[in-house]
């Protein structure tokens, strides 16, 4: 009777390890990959890439058990690999949910990127290929922070700007602006406002791509200058 109880906590043991310590490392990888993109407010963050990377590594341990099944009962060689496929094909309707289209520009692409490379993680959890999902969450994560940084310095040198306007506070002027931009050749790739600490003003920040006819901003700076209601305008670096 020893023995069986003995038998059955190591079986216990053997089973945790194999099933439930891969979700967790799912939900570990996952999590760091989505708390960035949480940080970075963009569409899908932390629960959406926790679970992504989790149903994965499910996914591929049910496609791994159907195999093993499969292969034990005579039933046939099995494949492995199909739900796994299935996953990678099917993921693509939730990068898909992530993309934005803003006039003239797209977002999400990133979001939708890393969304399927965290269900290639989970995947690779699930499958035991534990350093190599870590290694991979490490190099997305270096990807999201630190070549963000490096392509936003490229991206500046290569006629990106950021507006910031003091504008009054009333209708229209947002699109008064937006109009200034476009006569000047700026394509607008991202627009934000907040509260102004000037009294009855609001505060609108464009981030910008300046054309090759038009590269410089002191035109497009005089020009939003002499535009009605507008306090200040600055360019930051």
């Amino acid at each position: 009777m020893t023995e069986l109880i003995q038998a059955n906590i190591q079986s216990f043991f053997d089973s945790f390890w194999t099933t439930t310590v891969p979700l967790l490392i799912a939900a570990v990888c996952g999590g760091f990959v989505g708390l960035e993109r949480e940080r970075s407010r963009r569409p899908a963050g932390l629960r959406t890439h926790v679970l992504v990377c989790v149903g994965s590594a499910l996914l591929m341990q049910v496609s791994l058990a159907m195999y093993e099944m499969a292969v034990l009962r005579g039933a046939g060689n099995g494949d492995p690999g199909r739900i796994a496929a299935q996953v990678v094909s099917g993921i693509g309707f939730l990068g898909a949910g992530t993309i934005m289209r803003e006039g003239a520009n797209i977002r999400g692409l990133t979001t939708a990127a890393s969304l399927w490379v965290v269900a290639g993680i989970g995947l690779a959890v699930g499958a035991n290929m534990y350093l190599e999902s870590i290694f991979a969450t490490v190099i997305v994560m270096l990807t999201l922070k630190t070549l963000s940084e490096v392509e936003h310095r490229w991206i500046s040198k290569g006629g990106m700007h950021t507006i910031t306007v003091h504008v009054s506070d009333s209708p229209g002027r947002l699109g008064m602006l937006a109009t200034v931009c476009g006569r000047w050749g700026a394509n607008i790739r991202s627009v934000s406002m907040k509260n102004s600490p000037i009294p009855g003003t609001v505060e609108i920040s464009f981030f910008i791509r300046m054309s090759g006819r038009n590269p410089d901003t002191a035109g497009l700076i005089g020009d939003l200058m002499g535009t009605e209601g507008v306090v200040s305008v600055t360019e930051e670096e």
